[in-house]
């Protein structure tokens, strides 16, 4: 039986629909169709990804958050929670919060990975959830907790993570951690992640830098420096990845220089992480790049251009101020 949604019925009322506000006929149609894209969840019908990306088209996340939350609360499916939890981490909806909190102690260890994703993106400062999962048996759960701890941007949490790291075993766990501690901020760190270029492991190095750079510290800038000058286009694009995150600021002098680079990935991508850190004029860059280029060099820009989810209206007010369109 084909899923209905009471917004979308009622909408379908006429005398209904005619008797409400043009702006609240608009917010019924939305929240019907958010109850018909989790109706598909539900159903098995639509993916967590195309779920995701619909609900986050729409609008209305916390109404599709609220209604996640009513269902996730009667299913006893695993697969299904785990479906539910997902989705909800991908909406970046704040009124997610508390439910990711809450699922954070979850029982199944893929619903506890996906509570700490969704507490990563909307960078909660529940750290006193989080730290206890840096402990956790399942792989994926450490590794998103570190993460999350990082995005908390709780400088306090700087010597945890880095605690953690020197006896976490999983290289790619100790990676995420490492990162991490860059990323929460406390500079009194540095020296510890310097120590951990000396590592054995490639990943546990380039971890480290990645760290230092967050942190400001010339000495993970050094590190990137070294991979930007290299011939090879795949050692550049890891050169460039260390300034993720970074404040433009503090990487225009590495990365103003790579917009001019044969290499328009490469160009494309020092554009997208200038604007992410606060260079706003970079999006202007990124759309007029895009729209004079052909071919793969279109598809550098496009890529970058998704990442950022620009919406085609937004677009396309930058290139009638830039006279490119009418």
């Amino acid at each position: 039986m084909p899923f209905r949604s009471l917004g979308l019925a009622l909408l379908l009322a006429a005398p209904l629909a005619l008797a409400i506000p043009p702006s609240a006929q608009k917010r019924l149609r939305s929240r019907g169709e958010v109850e018909a894209q989790v109706g598909q969840l539900l159903q098995g019908s639509s993916s967590v990804p195309n779920t995701i990306s619909r609900l986050r088209y729409i609008g209305e996340r916390d109404y599709a958050a609220s209604m996640l939350d009513q269902s996730l609360r009667k299913v006893v499916d695993e697969r299904l929670r785990r479906n539910i939890t997902a989705v909800m981490a991908g909406l970046e909806a704040r009124t997610a919060e508390p439910m990711l909190v809450r699922l954070a102690a979850d029982g199944d260890s893929t619903v506890r990975m996906y509570a700490a994703q969704g507490l990563a993106r909307l960078r909660s400062r529940q750290v006193n959830v989080l730290v206890p999962l840096l402990e956790d048996k399942s792989l994926g759960v450490r590794k998103e907790a570190a993460r999350a701890l990082g995005a908390s941007r709780n400088p306090t949490m700087g010597k945890l993570l880095i605690a953690a790291a020197k006896k976490e075993p999983e290289l790619e766990v100790r990676a995420e951690l490492l990162v991490a501690a860059g990323a929460a901020g406390d500079a009194k760190q540095a020296s510890a992640l310097k120590e951990f270029l000396k590592s054995d492991s490639e990943s546990t190095r380039f971890a480290a830098a990645k760290g230092l750079c967050k942190l400001g510290s010339q000495e993970g800038f050094d590190f990137a420096g070294k991979l930007l000058a290299s011939t090879d286009r795949f050692v550049r694009r890891q050169g460039l990845e260390l300034y993720e995150g970074v404040p433009a600021k503090k990487s225009s002098p590495a990365l103003a220089p790579l917009l001019k680079d044969a290499d328009k990935s490469l160009a494309a991508g020092a554009a997208r992480i200038l604007y992410q850190g606060g260079e706003k004029a970079m999006l202007k860059w990124l759309v007029l790049a895009s729209f004079q280029a052909q071919g793969d060099e279109k598809l550098a820009y496009e890529k970058e251009l998704e990442t950022l989810q620009l919406a085609d209206d937004e677009r396309k007010a930058i290139l009638r101020k830039t006279g490119m369109v009418k």
